[in-house]
């Protein structure tokens, strides 16, 4: 019988090796993180886990960033770990950035012990409260019995319904407290129904008025290619004879290349789309919220067309333009419903029509002789990839012709910031997008980025080199914030603009890490190194001298309805 008075035996973990086990059984293989004081006890217990990657940036912005492109690719749960004060604050707009594109992802950040918090400690910031409107939910744990099922919880409400990214706050005493609890196995939310089921009747009412359309346009966004409904959207505009637009997070769901397809909707949008939507007369749209950027003036949006809106977050119904019938649910189930009634129709010029206009643009002005376009280096970047690359962006003019000329053929391989529209967002997203992919015969990563954007991040270059990632980076460098310049030219009148921007010599940058630095200033040596860089095993750092004032075109002015463009030759 045991004595009384013989000290207990320390219980087998703690409560970082307590993480540590709920993240293996949630199959977390990969953290991207940055370490700090009051999370010391976390990276002892990941130093002890050989199942788990740590992969270590150099910035906390750049952490979520790189969480972000690896959920992307995958469909899985980025995860990040960061400290306490401000390695929490350094994440929020990463953690934005991932709420406002609805991107799934786990965000674990240390902090103070449980006795210090509110007495304006050391690295003490509130992050819990921070965060609350840029999450799709958030936790504080100040009980080590509720870790494993505050963990089973968010990495549930991440990756289900309209994904999101969910934050945990860890509170260091709760990390080194001992324990002998396990991981929860089920999860039960009580209120928490993320999809509803799709009613026939509805499918039925959709499948008639495809039938007796004579202009129907499908606008797919983010949610589309979330839902991983790819195959039965291309089987439904391919029956239905449909010209598909598409949003910018709705870029991939949908092949480039196919004969349907009429390129990007909205106010950097292709004259097709904008044009095609405005003469529909039904519209369904696919997983978008039918943004202001989408769809310029509310008033005037695709006015004589039967509305459709299918989105699995019922707030995002009706928020922005009246539709006439809202439907809330999973964009693949109805896909899959609606297919079993959608006939070919037995006569339609429509799609013939559309592509017709699709000649009219992208626009740009020819280069002079021995001076380099933007566009063409996309164009080759296509190329020379075949379209199958995963191409991470930033944000600006560069991203807008990386959405109109790089052809993408399937999804999760265009990575940008659409919702927040954040610059220095490209690089590390690339990073995660790289970890992500993993081996030799992935299909190639590259970042398409500006001189502006790039230097947001750019100390991202150790961690490429350090873990040995084959990312390839095409700098457009114009010396300019070119859609901040673009925007005061047009729009404010300014003949001479006050954004122009400073650079180092990237190519010397790029050699200070190892990493080879390519330079090209005409289409024949951007093309030259393009080949050279795809063909180098690991990073390459590619630079091209661009023209300093080329606009992007076409454009929708702002308050402008979709029929009103601006194409660089005047308004049509």
């Amino acid at each position: 019988m045991r004595n009384n008075h013989e000290p207990k035996l320390p219980t087998a973990k703690n409560g970082a090796e307590l993480l540590i086990e709920c993240l293996r059984a949630e199959r977390v293989y990969n953290i991207f993180g940055y370490p700090g004081g009051a999370v010391i006890p976390i990276y002892d217990a990941l130093y002890d886990c050989l199942e788990i990657r740590h992969i270590l940036t150099r910035h906390e912005q750049a952490a979520i960033h790189a969480a972000d492109g690896y959920a992307r690719v995958t469909g899985q749960a980025g995860v990040a770990l960061v400290t306490s004060g401000p390695g929490a604050t350094n994440a929020v707009t990463g953690i934005a950035n991932a709420y406002m594109d609805s991107v799934p992802m786990v965000v674990l950040t240390g902090q103070v012990s449980t006795d210090l918090i509110g007495r304006d400690s050391f690295q003490e910031v509130n992050i819990y409260g921070m965060t609350m409107d840029v999450t799709k939910h958030n936790y504080s744990v100040m009980d080590i019995r509720d870790l494993p099922r505050i963990v089973k919880e968010a990495f549930h409400l991440a990756v289900t319904g309209r994904p999101g990214p969910v934050l945990i706050d860890l509170p260091k005493n709760i990390m080194t407290a001992r324990t002998d609890q396990e991981p929860t196995v089920e999860v039960h939310i009580r209120g928490y129904e993320p999809q509803s089921e799709i009613d026939e009747e509805v499918v039925r009412l959709i499948a008639s008025k495809i039938k007796s359309s004579r202009r129907p346009v499908l606008v797919v966004g983010g949610g589309a290619a979330a839902s991983g409904a790819v195959e039965q959207l291309h089987q439904l505009a391919e029956t239905a004879q449909i010209p598909v637009v598409t949003t910018l997070m709705g870029i991939g769901a949908f092949p480039s290349r196919h004969p349907l397809y009429l390129g990007m909707l909205g106010m950097h949008g292709t004259y097709a789309a904008n044009r095609a939507v405005h003469h529909a007369d039904l519209l369904i749209c696919l997983g978008t919220r039918l943004n202001d950027r989408l769809s310029g003036n509310a008033k005037s949006f695709a006015p004589n067309a039967w509305k459709i809106q299918v989105d699995i977050d019922d707030a995002e119904l009706d928020k922005n333009i009246p539709v006439d019938l809202k439907l809330c649910g999973d964009v693949g189930e109805l896909l899959r419903k609606l297919n079993a009634y959608v006939r070919a129709p037995e006569k339609t010029d429509w799609p013939a029509e559309t592509a017709g206009w699709q000649r009219k643009v992208p626009h740009y002005n020819e280069a002079a002789a021995g001076s380099l376009n933007p566009q063409e280096v996309i164009r080759l970047i296509d190329k020379h990839t075949g379209g199958n690359a995963v191409v991470a962006t930033d944000v600006g003019q560069h991203q807008i012709w990386t959405a109109h000329h790089y052809r993408f053929s399937r999804p999760r391989s265009f990575l940008t910031s659409g919702g927040l529209g954040t610059m220095g967002f490209g690089f590390p997203a690339a990073i995660g997008a790289a970890i992500a992919q993993g081996g030799p015969a992935a299909p190639p990563v590259v970042c398409i980025t500006g001189d502006g954007s790039f230097q947001m991040n750019l100390q991202e270059m150790m961690t490429v080199v350090d873990y040995g990632l084959p990312v390839k980076i095409a700098i457009l460098n114009n010396g300019y914030l070119g859609m901040v310049r673009q925007w005061q030219q047009l729009f404010y009148e300014r003949r001479y603009s006050s954004v122009q921007i400073t650079s180092p010599d990237f190519v010397a940058f790029a050699g200070a890490y190892g990493v080879p630095g390519l330079r090209a200033q005409t289409p024949e040596e951007a093309d030259a190194i393009i080949q050279r860089a795809l063909a180098l095993p690991g990073p390459v750092l590619m630079e091209f001298n661009v023209r300093e004032e080329q606009n992007v075109y076409p454009m929708v002015p702002p308050g402008a309805g979709n029929d009103q463009m601006l194409t660089g030759d005047g308004e049509i």
